[in-house]
């Protein structure tokens, strides 16, 4: 999509709409080479496709969740790799510049989880309220560029540069284990299943898929490219990545591929597959996480571990819907009339509290309680505090259901 004119694009989207076709159109709208800023006319860019309905891969969310970016150093840390919390020995500056990059990519992350909505209202980790498009990249650009959900596409990993698993393995201290890699894999998926807008996923996210650190398998074949459903082995370490555009990171990937506690057992696998489609029955569980409007988005969705007191490591979603026949919000959901979601990117167990969520009704997600995952079903609320328990490097949904 990169390469085309938006009116291509539009002209396709309407091709669609008059044969009442429910295909999305969406694709790469990166602002480079030889069609960038505009030079052969108006192209279908991110901030171009803002109010056609067009959608585009959100690389924003992408960045703050596993750090850095595809062109940057591949030490560089994120929300999910452990910035600040867990440094991997990467030199960023002194502590308060990278507790600065993780609120940052905090503030990056819950903007994406809005939609990414242009004009979305949020506090910022200074305290300020903004607006998404307010929120801005290392490079000076808006963060939020869209005017409705559809218009994005969160991911964490795609068909270009390293697998979902790989870019974790890179990222994160050599020290940690491998079951702690597995839980982020499945951290930075839930971020993205759990948002506003459309979420996406590469082949493989949901199975710890590896391409053993190649970060460019268009060419590598079957033997760097396979993906194993008998769920015996993850593709890890099948050898050292070709030449071409990993070269310059062999130094990093062969101590990572040589190490053999770096290799997901199957028993991490089928926990992996497990906990995907849990995360996706969640979503699809409630309509509140799949609000259709902007509107619907900004009168409904609330981040809270936000502002000066923020808990590094920590965002706090909550959804609100209405009650029938009541003023204020339309009713959507007959189950749910709250949910609240933390994700926990911290190596230990953190305890979140806010006085506007005391005195609600909230319970674990009923998917997180049936599920083989003893470590959230830790997670706790206090009603009389407000008072959240979320265990590390987890993702625990809290729900208050209807009165019957």
């Amino acid at each position: 999509m990169r390469k085309l004119q938006l009116r291509s694009e539009q002209r396709y989207q309407k091709d669609s709409d008059n044969h009442r076709s429910s295909k999305q159109s969406y694709g790469e709208g990166w602002d480079f080479g030889e069609v960038a800023k505009n030079g052969r006319g108006i192209n279908a860019s991110q901030f171009n496709i803002c109010g056609t309905g067009i959608g585009s891969f959100n690389d924003r969310i992408r960045d703050a969740i596993l750090g850095g970016s595809p062109f940057g150093h591949p030490l560089q840390q994120g929300f999910v790799t452990g910035l600040f919390y867990q440094p991997n020995g990467h030199d960023l500056g002194d502590k308060t510049v990278v507790k600065s990059m993780l609120a940052a990519s905090q503030d990056h992350i819950q903007a994406g989880m809005a939609a990414n909505l242009r004009d979305f209202v949020l506090t910022s980790h200074g305290g300020q309220e903004v607006k998404g498009s307010e929120v801005l990249t290392h490079d000076g650009l808006p963060v939020a560029y869209t005017l409705c959900p559809t218009e994005t596409i969160n991911y964490a990993s795609a068909h270009d540069n390293e697998t979902l698993f790989d870019i974790i393995s890179m990222k994160t201290p050599m020290k940690i284990s491998v079951d702690e890699r597995c839980r982020l894999n499945h951290l930075a998926t839930s971020i993205i299943a759990l948002s506003q807008g459309i979420p996406f996923f590469h082949c493989g996210d949901e199975m710890l898929r590896s391409k053993s650190l190649d970060r460019d398998s268009y060419n590598s074949g079957d033997w760097f490219n396979r993906l194993d459903f008998s769920y015996t082995s993850n593709n890890w370490g099948v050898g050292l990545p070709p030449k071409g555009k990993n070269e310059d990171n062999w130094p990093l990937i062969k101590p990572r591929l040589a190490d053999p506690s770096f290799r997901p057992q199957n028993k991490h696998i089928l926990a992996a597959v497990e906990n995907f489609l849990s995360i996706l029955r969640i979503r699809y569980s409630s309509p509140l996480f799949r609000l259709r409007t902007a509107n619907a988005i900004q009168k409904r969705v609330c981040f809270h571990n936000t502002g000066p007191s923020w808990v590094p490591g920590v965002i706090v979603m909550s959804i609100e819907d209405g009650y029938e026949g009541m003023p204020g919000l339309a009713q959507l959901d007959p189950v749910y009339s709250f949910i609240l979601v933390a994700f926990n990117a911290c190596p230990t167990e953190i305890s979140f509290s806010s006085p506007a969520l005391r005195a609600r009704s909230l319970q674990l997600h009923p998917i997180q309680l049936m599920s083989n995952d003893e470590l959230v079903k830790n997670s706790k609320y206090d009603a009389s505090s407000g008072n959240f328990i979320v265990p590390a490097k987890t993702t625990s949904v809290f729900v208050e259901r209807r009165a019957t």
